[in-house]
């Protein structure tokens, strides 16, 4: 196979608590993107999104890599890396300048974020993301691109993201120990945010929920911005252990069982049997599906109250007139759409990865949002020089020296 070109090659790294994902994508002369290779791992060394074991990650995330890269045909070199945990912090801020030149510029806009950002956070915390939720001049609200326009005053409102400096640098020296470099840290739910929801869904409101292995992430939009994120400390893990109790069987194959028969609405469990490994040398039991029903769907009906709780306290719910897109690994369990439906009194859909070409019967699939997510980032921001931060030149220095501080 020839070697790709690799300065159109972006690489998204999913590091998930159940599994890693590799993801190359190639970007074509139509600004598209084709993914070429994909390798996934079962991960080990997380534990609800935060590094653990640094070994067992890097193993991890060699092993997907590797297999990427046999498929793509390419060496990567440098990815952009998903973060997530109960670490994760948020906030909505608000800053104000003068206009220099009565017409705005790039430097009223940095100089605007920069007084957004200048926030009191907690020291072992480093901003990850600096997200412009709308301008002002003079008044004037609602203004998405203000570069141009005349006036005197502008502010800004933005949604600031914070992680753990501990947790992101551990990230970044598990990445770098494969001979990596990291480009960017994005948050899980917002690069999710990017393959599964369309414009129109942003601008109408609603509400992104990634149910993972170790964390639940919640990502709320509306008139087309973020508006909220946080994340719940419970998911597709905790099922997953309630099943290997319940049943009495190897965690291994409470997964594997999960997989393949659960169903979050007992109604729906039916009278299929399935067997049922023993602990130790006891034969397999055959159990009915129902019963595997009735131990999952208390779990779920907790995780989604909890998630509806968090909507609450937003302040949002009202406002999410699109409604909740659910996506993740977990989001594939049988009934789990269904009994959302019924909790949240709205729609819900499950969010399944858009905007991308090549593979598509194995992209279709919502264990892969994050990773379609990061490779659709990494092509929006691959010239905008630090993302979300604001352009400011100084904002991805400083990103830059906390990533060597992971060393």
């Amino acid at each position: 196979m020839s070697r790709r070109s690799e300065k159109n090659l972006v690489v998204g790294l999913d590091i998930g608590t159940s599994k890693v994902a590799a993801l190359v994508g190639e970007i074509k002369a139509d600004d598209t993107i084709e993914i070429v290779g994909i390798g996934t791992h079962p991960s080990r060394g997380l534990k609800k999104g935060v590094v653990v074991d640094i070994e067992s990650t890097v193993q991890s995330i060699q092993r997907a890599v590797e297999e990427a890269e046999l498929m793509a045909g390419c060496e990567i070199h440098a990815v952009h890396a998903g973060i997530a945990g109960s670490h994760v912090r948020s906030l909505n801020s608000h800053g104000i300048t003068a206009i220099k030149e009565h017409e705005v510029n790039q430097a009223d806009v940095d100089r605007v974020i920069d007084a957004a950002r200048a926030v009191a956070i907690p020291a072992d915390q480093k901003i990850l993301h600096i997200l412009p939720q709308e301008f002002i001049i003079d008044d004037q609200e609602g203004i998405r691109e203000p570069i141009g326009m005349c006036g005197v005053r502008l502010e800004a409102r933005v949604h600031i993201v914070t992680g753990a400096v501990s947790a992101a640098q551990n990230i970044v020296k598990c990445i770098r120990r494969c001979g990596l470099e990291v480009d960017d840290l994005v948050l899980g739910q917002l690069s999710s945010s990017y393959a599964v929801l369309g414009e129109d869904e942003k601008e109408l409101g609603v509400c992104l929920v990634d149910v993972g292995g170790g964390t639940t992430d919640l990502a709320v939009f509306t008139d087309g911005a973020i508006r909220h994120t946080s994340v719940i400390p419970i998911a597709g893990d905790q099922v997953t252990n309630d099943i290997a109790v319940a049943l009495r069987t190897p965690t291994q194959h409470a997964e594997q069982i999960k997989v393949r028969h659960a169903c979050a609405l007992s109604a729906k469990g039916g009278n299929e049997t399935i067997d049922v490994p023993s602990i130790g040398e006891r034969p397999a039991r055959q159990l009915s599906r129902q019963t595997l029903a009735e131990v999952v769907e208390p779990r779920f009906d907790e995780l989604l109250m909890l998630v509806h709780g968090e909507l609450r306290r937003s302040g949002f719910e009202d406002l999410i007139a699109g409604g909740v897109v659910l996506t993740g690994g977990s989001a594939k369990i049988d009934g789990l759409q269904e009994l959302a439906e019924e909790l949240f009194h709205m729609p819900v859909r499950i969010g399944l990865p858009q905007g991308v070409t090549g593979l598509e019967d194995t992209i279709a699939d919502p264990v892969y949002s994050t990773g379609v997510g990061l490779l659709i980032y990494a092509q929006q921001h691959r010239f905008a020089g630090g993302g979300d931060l604001g352009s400011g030149a100084g904002v991805w220095a400083r990103m830059r020296k906390w990533f060597s501080g992971g060393d």
